[in-house]
């Protein structure tokens, strides 16, 4: 049975994870291949163009990561193991999971 304070993580984090994919599917329209077609536009619009591409595609990939990061807090807050440390079992200090409530370790062991 999920908690009335775990309905609330649950809310924080779909809303996260409806965030991250509205911004993917717009991201991901924009990160259509790059035309080579010098007749159409100069050899600087076409450098932008393709550096502006890779920036979205590093953006998609991290986004991508992000996503699969709340997906899993999702999963811990479901199965009851929200809030402990995925290394070393202990609790994560709550002000951690309030700056980043997906967070999958603790202070200590984010760092080690």
């Amino acid at each position: 049975m999920v908690s009335f304070q775990n309905k609330d993580i649950l809310k924080v984090l779909n809303a996260k994870l409806d965030r991250i994919q509205v911004d993917l599917v717009h991201l991901m329209a924009d990160a259509k291949p790059v035309l080579l077609d010098q007749s159409t536009q100069g050899r600087l619009s076409r450098m932008d163009a393709i550096q502006q591409q890779e920036m979205n595609a590093s953006l998609i990939s991290r986004m991508h990561q992000e996503e699969r990061k709340i997906s899993a807090a999702i999963n811990r807050v479901n199965d009851g193991t929200y809030g402990i440390c995925c290394k070393c079992g202990e609790n994560i200090d709550p002000n951690r999971l309030n700056s980043d409530p997906a967070a999958p370790f603790c202070s200590e062991c984010t760092t080690s």
